[in-house]
């Protein structure tokens, strides 16, 4: 749904923790994570829920990471020779094959949206880290204006949902996974917290 100037779409402080997570899960999954970035899953601290817990393991393994140590795991995972351990794009969980119909859905999806591949950005926009960072920018407004619940609902649904769980679920048990274990765990209680809160809000 297209937002009109006299009804912007007000983004609350709970949108910004949701786009802030998609956005860090985004980070980590596009490129093995630096000292900086590692530091800040150190500070990082959880409640007792399933998602809290899991950021409190994320936070416990980042201090005992080493950016040498995450490139590795990284490229073990998602890169590999010839390929990673997982395979990070919505079209293989989807199809059991790369860039199949589910990215032409995507990429049909963005360019609606406006929304265009960065010039330095070789990945299929169907990888992980692109949707995630995708999904942040649609909540908090990156592109136009913020997108509605709806909105963010039918995006969710089509093209995050039916897969991401999975992967997430993977990426906790791959046999080259430490940190990215605990990623894993923060991604998988997330997406069934916004699988659920997208799903109450349309009953």
């Amino acid at each position: 749904m297209t937002q009109t100037a006299t009804q912007p779409v007000q983004v609350t402080e709970e949108d910004r923790l949701r786009a802030d997570l998609y956005n860090f899960l985004g980070l980590l999954l596009a490129s093995p994570p630096d000292e900086f970035l590692l530091a800040q899953c150190v500070g990082l601290s959880g409640d007792d829920t399933d998602l809290g817990q899991a950021i409190g393991r994320l936070s416990d393994c980042a201090k005992t990471t080493k950016p040498k140590q995450a490139d590795r795991e990284f490229n073990a995972l998602f890169i590999g020779l010839g390929r990673g351990e997982l395979l990070p794009y919505a079209s293989y969980y989807l199809t059991g094959f790369l860039n199949e119909k589910p990215l032409a859905t995507l990429r049909s999806d963005l360019s609606a949206r406006r929304i265009t591949r960065a010039p330095n950005v070789y990945e299929p926009e169907d990888n992980i880290a692109t949707l995630m960072e995708v999904m942040a920018g649609l909540i908090v407004g990156r592109f136009s204006e913020p997108a509605t619940l709806d909105d963010q609902k039918t995006f969710f649904n089509r093209h995050i949902g039916p897969w991401a769980g999975h992967f997430f679920a993977d990426l906790e048990k791959a046999k080259s996974a430490m940190l990215y274990s605990a990623v894993g765990s923060v991604g998988r209680a997330f997406m069934d917290i916004e699988r659920e809160a997208f799903r109450l809000a349309s009953a």
